[in-house]
């Protein structure tokens, strides 16, 4: 995470990438992928493409990018990027 943190230069911003190699919390918050998906690809066990805004420990808003046929977003990730994600929690005062 570290690694992938300094390539997207996120020191100083409000952004934190967070590991979870056990999956412990991506399974607490309900976004462990769970479709069959073809097995080739590993989808049991992955996290859901997602993001959320949290503030003082407190979640503001959650987005998850999937599909019936699309379990992991890649087709449509947008509700996931940062222009979705401003949008969403643009007018709270706690960013």
């Amino acid at each position: 995470m570290t690694a992938w943190g300094e390539n997207q230069g996120i020191e100083g911003s409000m952004v934190t990438f967070m590991g979870d190699p056990a999956g412990d919390f991506t399974k607490a918050c309900g976004m462990e992928m769970t479709h069959p998906g073809p097995p080739s690809v590993g989808i049991i066990g992955r996290c859901k493409r997602w993001a959320m805004h949290v503030v003082d420990g407190v979640v503001k808003y959650v987005a998850v990018s999937e599909g019936e046929n699309d379990p992991a977003g890649d087709d449509n990730p947008e509700a996931t990027l940062v222009p979705a994600m401003l949008k969403a929690i643009s007018g709270n005062d706690e960013l």
